[in-house]
């Protein structure tokens, strides 16, 4: 089990499922936390997730169809 003080000792990239505008990664990269990579099918919202995570790799595929392999290593996924 992970402790909160040992968050410090790992890594600080996070990926995130279906984020919409991106509210919840904002509440996680506030603290430290970053997000490397997210991925979202919804068309709509994804100009808008852009603009407010342009460093963030986001993958526009149905997560049914996204490999395992193809999610990059972080410390969690919200």
């Amino acid at each position: 089990m992970v402790r909160p003080n040992d968050v410090l000792h790992l890594s600080s990239a996070i990926g995130s499922l279906f984020p919409g505008c991106g509210d919840l990664d904002l509440g996680f990269n506030q603290p430290g936390f970053q997000t490397i990579w997210a991925n979202e099918f919804d068309k709509s919202i994804w100009e808008t997730y852009e603009k407010n995570y342009p460093e963030t790799v986001l993958d526009r595929r149905d997560i049914s169809s996204i490999p395992s392999d193809d999610i990059p290593e972080c410390v969690g996924i919200i």
